[in-house]
Order: structure tokens, then C-alpha cells, then sequence
């Protein structure tokens, strides 16, 4: 199961807290981070691309600014011991990568940041082109603006929102714990752990208690939430223990561990939402070159658009269909529709002159885009009929 880490191309590492920060002295364990960062570098020379969901900011802050444990502050208090405690955060992962020639990026995300499309798609561009850059991303909860309505809470759940958002293969959270157990370890000396766990039933979340350190609020409940929303994603997920040094290449080497397996790719567990999950808001209709070049895998640009239909923003789902009205499948789009109406037509280069900002190539990119089954198996639109999603199945 560790070669699932080993192979995965994208790979997201969520760090706790409790790993990073010494309860007693309130600093950063920078021989830890170190060793950490070591094991980021191994990964990346092996042409892997590594996002990093960091917890710390707070447990960092509070302690410098004279204040109590985690689960005392008041939410202005948490808030502005955030604001004090990223600046060092950052710092000590620049630190830590610095002697391998790796550079970092800062990204602080909300709820709504990744379950608005708008904003989703905002992040999820940002995070891919921070990887086209050869950056590793250190993504934390924007606490400082966050409020208890709408934030998460614990970044397990974040780091699997970040992780779906990305195409991910593969989430790593490094906890206190070394996986799923029977029933808790520390009261129960007969408690098994669980290697592999192939789907979550209730049986599996009875097994899950809610205990966690005064510097974290995460438990095994918020890492079970995170392993349904990765899975569901196509993801593939590993809970192991953190605390030893080099703990990526300790998972690597057959530590204790707890797997969570996908049965799906990324690409088409995403398709399989946008196809199934997502009212349409608008139609786009698309000359029978551009229905040709979606179904060899190509993405739709405003050239080969014929006609907008509809209201949407960027973001929405809509329908993707021949001049005739056969349904070609469905995606995200990528233009309001104002603008998309603009542009239909015209080649890619055009768009700034036409709108006045420079937006992106595609109207549909194609990682955006569920194809029904006929638009695939078939490029002339006179012979397609209008058949669910294969994706949607």
C-alpha cells in the first residue's frame, strides 16, 4: 500500500499542530520540520508536486503572545494570534526547504474559498500554477478573517478539500496517532490497528473517538470526514504517525498505517460531479469542428462557440451542445455568460481586446468537461444521440 505514496504524482501532506510546536516552550520543533523537509525533497526529485496543509499559527502565536491553550481563546484572540504566529510559520518552512534549493508559497483558504465554484476555481488555478512554478504551496485556514459559522475548525478537512481541488493522488495527514485502531489504544491494550479500509461504514466510524491535544482540534471523527471527502474525490488517503523524523519515508518503509482507498481516478471522480451533481444554469452551442476536437479530448475554446444561451457566472455548469441541440455533455464554464456571449466566435488571442482583461484560453477546459458517451465514441454530430453521461453512471 506505501507504493500509493511512492507513485502518487501529486501529493498533499497535512501537519498537524501538535508535530510542530512543542507544548511546553510554545516554539517550532525546527529538527523535526527539518527532517521533513528532507523527506519533501526526495519526493520532488522523484518528479513528484507537493502541497503542504500546515496547522501551527495559532498554537505559534498564542504561546508568544502570553495567551492560554487553543481551546480557551476567544475568537478575536485565536484570530489575532493567527495573524502573529503565520509570519514565523512561513518562515520556519522556508527555512526548513531552503537547503534544498525549494521555494515556498503562502495560501490561506476560507470555507467558502473552496465551496463556492467561483472562488474554487480561483484557488484551484492559483494552486496548480504556484506547481507549474516548481513551488510547493503551504496552504493553512485563513483564521484571521474566518468566523466559528464558517470555519473548519481543524485543517483535516481542509487538507481533503485541498486535495479534491488539486486532482491530488494521494493525502498524507501526519498526526499524533498512527491510524485507525479497533478502539482506542491508550484505555484498550487490545485494540488492533486497521491497515486498509476499503469503505467507511458505520461500523468504522463507531470506531472513531473524538480525542485530540489541547494544541489541535482535529480527532479521528474530522480525519474519517476527510477520508470520505478525499475517496469520494479519488484520492487515495493515509493516516500516520508524525512524530518520528523522515515520517514520509517511514510510511514508505511499511510504518503503521491506516490506508483509505479510492476506486476512482481524480479526473473522473470529478466528471462524474459535474456530470451527475450539478444543475446546468446555461447551454453552450458549438460548430461540428469544435464537437470533433471534444471528442478527441480537446478543450472547448470560444472559437468553435456558436451561440450562449442562459444566465451563469464563471464557474457554473452548463450544457454543451450541437447547432442541432443534441447534448454533448456538460462542464464548468470558464466566462460569464455576458462575456462568454462576447467572445463566442473568436479566436483565443482576441479576448483582451474584446474584454478588456486577459482571461483564460478555454471556454471549458477540458479537465472541467463530462462528455456523454456518444460525443466520445463518435465525432460526427449528425450520428450522436442524446445519451446520459457514461461518467454520470
Amino acid at each position: 500500500m506505501s507504493d500509493r505514496l511512492v507513485t502518487a504524482k501529486r501529493v498533499v501532506i497535512k501537519i498537524g499542530s501538535a508535530l510542530l510546536v512543542d507544548a511546553a516552550s510554545g516554539r517550532m520543533r525546527g529538527d523535526w520540520l527539518q527532517t521533513l523537509g528532507d523527506d519533501v525533497a526526495r519526493l520532488r526529485a522523484r518528479g513528484q508536486q507537493v502541497i503542504i496543509v500546515s496547522s501551527g499559527a495559532i498554537a505559534l502565536g498564542s504561546k508568544a503572545l502570553g495567551l492560554g491553550a487553543r481551546n480557551t481563546l476567544a475568537l478575536e484572540e485565536s484570530q489575532a494570534a493567527a495573524a502573529f504566529g503565520q509570519i514565523g510559520l512561513a518562515r520556519a518552512y522556508q527555512e526548513a526547504l531552503d537547503t534544498h534549493d525549494i521555494r515556498i508559497a503562502q495560501v490561506l483558504l476560507t470555507l467558502g474559498d473552496t465551496e463556492g465554484r467561483r472562488s474554487y476555481l480561483n484557488a484551484r488555478s492559483t494552486l496548480t500554477k504556484l506547481l507549474d512554478f516548481n513551488l510547493v504551496p503551504v496552504v493553512n485556514e485563513n483564521d484571521t478573517v474566518a468566523t466559528t459559522e464558517i470555519r473548519y475548525g481543524d485543517n483535516d478537512r481542509l487538507s481533503a478539500r485541498v486535495a479534491s481541488m488539486v486532482d491530488a493522488d494521494c493525502l498524507v495527514l501526519l498526526s499524533d496517532v498512527d491510524g485507525l485502531y479497533t478502539d482506542d489504544p491508550v484505555h484498550n491494550p487490545d485494540a488492533t490497528l486497521i491497515r486498509e479500509v476499503d469503505a467507511i461504514t458505520p461500523q468504522i466510524e463507531a470506531m472513531a473517538g473524538t480525542a485530540g491535544t489541547d494544541m489541535s482540534t482535529g480527532g479521528m471523527i474530522t480525519k474519517l470526514e476527510a477520508a470520505r471527502i478525499a475517496t469520494e474525490a479519488g484520492v487515495h488517503m493515509v493516516i500516520a504517525k508524525g512524530a518520528t523524523d523522515h515520517p514520509l519515508k517511514s510510511i514508505e518503509e511499511g510504518a503503521n498505517a491506516t490506508w483509505f482507498t479510492a476506486h476512482e481516478t481524480p479526473v473522473v471522480a470529478r466528471k462524474r460531479w459535474i456530470s451527475g451533481s450539478l444543475q446546468p444554469s446555461g447551454v453552450i452551442a458549438v460548430d461540428d469542428g469544435a464537437a470533433a476536437a471534444l471528442a478527441r479530448g480537446r478543450s472547448l475554446l470560444p472559437a468553435g462557440v456558436c451561440k450562449v444561451s442562459g444566465t451563469f457566472d464563471r464557474g457554473d455548469a452548463v450544457i454543451v451542445q450541437t447547432k442541432a441541440g443534441v447534448e454533448l455533455g456538460r462542464g464548468l464554464v470558464a466566462y460569464a455568460s455576458s462575456d462568454a456571449s462576447r467572445i463566442a466566435g473568436h479566436k483565443s488571442g482576441e479576448i483582451e481586446a474584446l474584454l478588456g482583461y486577459r482571461g483564460r484560453d478555454e471556454m471549458i477546459h477540458r479537465d472541467h468537461l463530462a462528455l456523454n458517451r456518444a460525443a466520445k465514441d463518435t465525432p460526427k454530430t449528425t450520428s450522436m444521440t442524446n445519451t446520459r453521461s457514461e461518467l454520470s453512471k
